[in-house]
């Protein structure tokens, strides 16, 4: 196949697996606009299935730069709430939402990491009522990533900058199995090997699970009545589509109060426009009492000053070492990519379908079975080839789920 049947597939994929959507149904893409040739066969992809209508919104990082460097103090406590609205208003109207990243990791670099903190703030309680309809699975969502010459020279630093985009599109086209001649059976495979774990999972009804590595050292409880998710979600109205583009995870929710110990991270954190690199925390009661970063502190220490929850776990997700983004060797800065070589958890929000009949539960009942809540929800890695993990039953029974990095079942 050519490059160009490549893209096609990738666009069938957003469209089909990412989003499932339907005839007569709606859909918003927010993207770059260093992706609108990817936007553009997104869009027909969507139309060719029956879209009633797609609305495309632009992003240009040299406008955001900009803001961050001209704009007012001012610029970063507002949020406009025709925007807000707009976005709860279509979510109302049964639309669908996708985001088409073109990742520059180190965008804000040189942006004070005050003012994207406060900015970030103001936005996500903004956003609030808008997110609950995603956090809670009532609308079809779906994230993808177009490579850029900024991302492709972190992941290639010795290749010149044609070198490093072709590299980058081979690996991102074959990770999403868009290089594959049936795409669609390709995903199916996949999401039912993913299901092969969640059963088993959710049979088990573990009480905690026990991480073990070089820098970690973590007891972490599980919420009351979590749910083990991963693969394809389905909708309200019963389809079935995939929040992430790539998938290769399964993940529930930790209890919020009872998480202790030491947790290194094995892979950079792009966050806030930034790199955060070395870094680790130690836990006790399930809030983050210390940490520390080689890379990126000051960002680090902003994000957990964000809120009340954001020092305690939302998110804990199991990835095999032998993935296939991890069998690249390639570390991405990238946390859709990075997040799906390794096993990882979340600092912030918890998701209300990673517990059963969570999407009908209000925030007090499910802050009462243990679920965190947050304005952010931030992945980190701390997977590799030395990870061994133990679930425990409630009567105290061991079962080993990792060992060297893979699962043993």
């Amino acid at each position: 196949m050519s490059f160009e049947q490549y893209l096609d597939n990738y666009a069938n994929i957003a469209v089909h697996q990412g989003i499932s959507l339907q005839k007569g149904e709606g859909l918003i893409i927010r993207a770059s606009i260093e992706s609108a040739d990817f936007v553009r066969r997104v869009v027909k992809k969507a139309y060719e299935a029956g879209a009633i209508n797609v609305e495309v919104q632009y992003a240009d990082d040299e406008v955001t730069l900009a803001r961050y460097h001209y704009g007012d103090e001012t610029c970063f406590e507002y949020a406009p709430k025709f925007k807000t609205d707009y976005l709860e208003a279509a979510f109302k109207e049964g639309y669908s939402f996708m985001s088409i990243m073109s990742p520059n990791p180190e965008l804000l670099k040189d942006v004070p990491a005050e003012r994207i903190a406060i900015d970030q703030k103001t936005m996500s309680l903004a956003m609030a009522d808008a997110m609950k309809y995603m956090m809670k699975g009532l609308v079809k969502r779906t994230i993808v990533a177009i490579p850029t010459p900024e991302w492709a020279k972190l992941v290639y630093p010795d290749f010149d900058e044609a070198e490093g985009m072709k590299a980058l599109w081979e690996a991102v086209l074959k990770i999403v199995r868009a290089d594959q001649a049936d795409p669609v059976k390709a995903w199916n495979e996949h999401d039912g090997n993913l299901k092969k774990y969640l059963t088993f999972l959710n049979q088990q009804h573990f009480e905690k699970l026990h991480f073990k590595a070089p820098g970690t050292d973590l007891e972490v409880y599980l919420a009351h009545e979590h749910l083990w998710v991963g693969g394809s979600k389905v909708s309200p109205g019963g389809d079935s589509y995939f929040a992430n583009i790539p998938t290769e995870e399964v993940f529930t929710t930790p209890k919020r109060s009872m998480v202790n110990g030491t947790l290194k991270s094995t892979k950079p954190l792009s966050l806030r426009g930034t790199v955060i690199d070395g870094f680790g925390f130690e836990f006790k009661d399930g809030k983050v009492v210390d940490f520390y970063a080689e890379k990126g502190k000051e960002t680090l220490a902003s994000l957990l000053d964000n809120d009340e929850g954001a020092r305690f776990l939302g998110e804990v997700a199991l990835v095999p070492h032998s993935s296939p983004i991890s069998k690249s060797g390639l570390i991405f800065s990238n946390t859709l990519f990075d997040e799906n070589a390794s096993c990882h958890f979340a600092l912030g929000k918890a998701y209300p379908y990673a517990m059963k009949d969570g999407t009908t539960l209000t925030s007090e009942v499910l802050e009462e079975r243990g679920a965190n809540s947050s304005l952010i929800h931030v992945d980190f890695m701390i997977g590799g080839p030395e990870l061994e993990i133990v679930g425990y039953t409630t009567n105290g029974d061991g079962i080993t789920l990792f060992r060297n990095g893979e699962w043993t079942f």
